[in-house]
């Protein structure tokens, strides 16, 4: 049976690692290592400046590790010291907030653990749920009320087709986004990245010192150009596919930076 590794940043008691590990239960034999707590944002951040422990857990009929890292410790972790092997699928996911746009594929803990999975050749799949309010993306995700039923399905489909066919060369990890009134003939649209999806903003707040504290804050970018992944799953409510790769190399002819040097 194909071995699967499953992870998210969302913590091993969110509500979307649930739904993740339904949607490839019946695939193949699955091992869940997460983080013990909420990740988010933290990229494919590495801990390397402290011990990493990692404790077994059940949580709801679903055998877990939760590891006190970050969700690309998880990954690694989870390859070298619990599954000692390499699976053939990495899943990461369900997070419970859309990573959509370049902003979110550098600072996704969902996406950062995807990647680091695909850094050793294993086939990637993120997935990622739109969140119906913004709030939602960083509540205690136990409970989150959503119908993850359609999304089990999507998922199923496409994590059964990666173990089947591989993934195209120069494409190391699929990131999959479902807009959250996602139906069974819901479209899905293979996209590129969008430049942003965050106005980037700081909120200057004072304490009761009076001395200034910082938040980094802004609004969505909820519109953007036709064929990339904010257009399908902000504006047309689509399932967006966007294959990356680990190579992020400029494609342009490299005499054109030659005056530059």
């Amino acid at each position: 049976m194909p071995k699967i590794l499953l992870t998210n940043d969302d913590g091993v008691y969110s509500a979307g690692i649930r739904a993740a590990y339904r949607s490839v239960q019946d695939i193949g034999e699955v091992t869940v290592c997460a983080p013990s707590m909420q990740q988010s944002g933290v990229g494919r951040s590495i801990s390397i400046f402290e011990p990493l422990r990692i404790n077994q857990a059940t949580i709801n009929d679903m055998n877990v590790y939760a590891v006190g890292g970050t969700p690309t410790d998880s990954v690694i972790l989870g390859i070298f010291a619990v599954m000692k092997e390499m699976p053939d699928l990495i899943l990461s996911g369900f997070n419970i907030g859309e990573n959509i746009s370049t902003d979110t594929i550098t600072t996704s803990g969902t996406i950062g653990a995807a990647l680091e999975g695909a850094s050793y050749g294993i086939p990637a799949i993120a997935v990622s749920i739109q969140a119906k309010e913004e709030k939602d993306k960083f509540d205690d995700n136990w409970e989150y009320d959503h119908d993850f039923e359609v999304a089990v399905k999507i998922v199923n489909r496409i994590a059964k087709n990666v173990i089947k066919f591989g993934l195209p060369e120069h494409v190391d990890l699929l990131n999959v986004n479902i807009p959250h009134q996602v139906k069974e003939n819901t479209e899905i649209e293979i996209t590129r990245l969008a430049r942003k999806v965050f106005r980037t903003a700081v909120e200057e707040r004072h304490d009761p010192r009076g001395k200034p504290y910082y938040w980094i804050a802004g609004d969505l970018i909820m519109e953007e150009e036709k064929g990339t992944d904010v257009h399908a799953v902000s504006q047309k409510g689509h399932v967006s596919v966007t294959p990356i790769s680990l190579d992020s190399t400029s494609p342009i002819d490299f005499s054109e930076i030659e005056h530059l040097l």
